[in-house]
């Protein structure tokens, strides 16, 4: 995988992304990963749908944990729209973390296996072999239309502007 430009840090140490950075007006780039019960999962698995994917590290951090609350409540509020939450966690750990904060409004997918998705999209951090943090917004048909790489992964996403998108569609 080729290095993004994108510049990420951790606690102000900087990183490096691997991958293809995307951009708003792009097709989407089709990826797979896996789901619940080790089943694959496909972007195309959504066609028709507005897709949220919320990229983020690891369920296991504080910040990571906040941005799936904050999405699963996001999206309860929205018709045709999926949240697709995307880690290197393995489907056991999201599905446990999922049912002990009752999670019900996104679908956890873990890029653990290939990157696919990671690789595609232009998430992979080189050091850690995690997902950085951020959110990419693809419309019923397929195209970008908003794409978020958090430039420190110990902070939140834009919800804000990732909604409002959301919302115009």
């Amino acid at each position: 995988m080729k290095e993004s430009s994108v510049k990420i840090t951790f606690s102000g140490n900087p990183l490096t992304l691997l991958g293809n950075e995307v951009k708003v007006g792009e097709k989407a780039p089709e990826f797979e990963a896996v789901g619940a019960g080790l089943a694959p999962v496909k972007l195309s698995d959504y066609a028709g749908k507005t897709v949220i994917i919320a990229v983020y590290p690891s369920v296991d951090t504080p910040v990571c944990a906040a941005q799936n609350r904050h999405f699963n409540s996001d999206v309860n509020q929205l018709e045709n729209v999926v949240v697709l939450s995307i880690s290197c966690d393995l489907p056991f750990a999201q599905s446990r973390f999922c049912a002990a904060e009752g999670l019900e409004n996104i679908q956890t997918i873990s890029d653990h296996k290939e990157l696919d998705f990671g690789g595609k999209y232009g998430f992979v951090i080189k050091e850690l072999r995690l997902l950085g943090r951020g959110t990419v917004v693809v419309d019923p048909a397929g195209i970008i239309r908003y794409v978020e790489y958090v430039s420190e992964i110990t902070q939140e996403p834009d919800y804000a502007s990732a909604l409002a998108v959301v919302k115009s569609i």
